[in-house]
Protein backbone atom coordinates (compact mmCIF):
# COMPACT_ATOMS: atom_id res chain seq x y z
CA UNK A 1 0.00 0.00 0.00
CA UNK A 2 1.50 3.26 -1.13
CA UNK A 3 0.42 6.55 0.41
CA UNK A 4 0.64 9.36 -2.11
CA UNK A 5 0.55 13.09 -1.57
CA UNK A 6 -1.98 15.21 -3.43
CA UNK A 7 -3.24 18.76 -3.14
CA UNK A 8 -3.99 19.22 0.58
CA UNK A 9 -4.39 15.48 1.00
CA UNK A 10 -2.70 12.14 1.29
CA UNK A 11 -4.39 9.18 -0.35
CA UNK A 12 -4.23 5.53 -1.31
CA UNK A 13 -5.43 4.67 -4.79
CA UNK A 14 -4.93 5.36 -8.47
CA UNK A 15 -5.28 9.14 -8.33
CA UNK A 16 -6.54 12.01 -6.20
CA UNK A 17 -9.94 11.56 -7.83
CA UNK A 18 -10.00 7.74 -7.70
CA UNK A 19 -8.86 6.94 -4.18
CA UNK A 20 -9.57 4.09 -1.80
CA UNK A 21 -8.59 6.07 1.29
CA UNK A 22 -7.74 9.70 2.00
CA UNK A 23 -7.03 12.28 4.64
CA UNK A 24 -7.48 15.96 3.85
CA UNK A 25 -6.15 19.07 5.50
CA UNK A 26 -6.04 22.82 5.10
CA UNK A 27 -2.80 24.72 5.64
CA UNK A 28 -3.78 27.94 7.40
CA UNK A 29 -0.37 29.46 6.86
CA UNK A 30 0.05 30.34 10.55
CA UNK A 31 1.82 27.06 11.35
CA UNK A 32 -1.48 25.19 11.66
CA UNK A 33 -2.73 22.25 9.61
CA UNK A 34 -6.48 21.72 10.03
CA UNK A 35 -7.15 18.05 9.39
CA UNK A 36 -10.80 17.94 8.38
CA UNK A 37 -11.61 14.56 6.82
CA UNK A 38 -10.53 10.92 6.82
CA UNK A 39 -12.07 8.21 4.64
CA UNK A 40 -11.27 4.54 4.10
CA UNK A 41 -13.27 2.41 1.69
CA UNK A 42 -15.19 -0.34 3.54
CA UNK A 43 -13.21 -3.01 1.68
CA UNK A 44 -9.99 -1.75 3.31
CA UNK A 45 -11.23 -1.06 6.82
CA UNK A 46 -9.64 -2.81 9.76
CA UNK A 47 -6.17 -2.78 8.21
CA UNK A 48 -4.81 0.30 9.99
CA UNK A 49 -4.87 2.47 6.89
CA UNK A 50 -6.63 5.41 8.57
CA UNK A 51 -3.99 5.48 11.30
CA UNK A 52 -1.21 5.34 8.70
CA UNK A 53 -2.76 8.36 6.98
CA UNK A 54 -2.88 10.22 10.30
CA UNK A 55 0.77 9.35 10.90
CA UNK A 56 1.76 10.78 7.51
CA UNK A 57 0.08 14.10 8.33
CA UNK A 58 1.77 14.11 11.74
CA UNK A 59 5.13 13.54 10.02
CA UNK A 60 4.38 16.47 7.68
CA UNK A 61 3.52 18.73 10.62
CA UNK A 62 6.74 17.80 12.42
CA UNK A 63 8.86 18.30 9.30
CA UNK A 64 7.34 21.75 8.75
CA UNK A 65 7.28 22.79 12.45
CA UNK A 66 3.49 23.04 12.41
CA UNK A 67 0.72 21.92 14.74
CA UNK A 68 -2.44 20.03 13.87
CA UNK A 69 -5.96 21.19 14.65
CA UNK A 70 -7.89 17.90 14.37
CA UNK A 71 -11.39 18.83 13.20
CA UNK A 72 -12.01 15.30 11.90
CA UNK A 73 -13.47 13.22 14.76
CA UNK A 74 -11.24 10.23 13.99
CA UNK A 75 -8.05 12.30 13.97
CA UNK A 76 -9.12 14.09 17.15
CA UNK A 77 -9.68 10.76 18.91
CA UNK A 78 -6.34 9.34 17.77
CA UNK A 79 -4.37 12.40 18.76
CA UNK A 80 -6.11 12.93 22.10
CA UNK A 81 -5.44 9.32 23.14
CA UNK A 82 -1.89 8.95 21.82
CA UNK A 83 0.57 10.90 23.96
CA UNK A 84 3.27 10.56 21.29
CA UNK A 85 1.32 12.93 19.03
CA UNK A 86 0.85 15.72 21.56
CA UNK A 87 3.95 17.58 20.38
CA UNK A 88 2.01 18.56 17.23
CA UNK A 89 -1.50 18.75 18.72
CA UNK A 90 -2.80 22.31 18.73
CA UNK A 91 -3.41 23.41 22.29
Amino acid sequence: MEIKQGHHKFYVGESEEQFDAEITYQDLGDNVLVVDHTFVDPSLRGKGIARKLVDVVIDKARAESKVIDPVCPYVKEVMNHDQSTHDVLKK
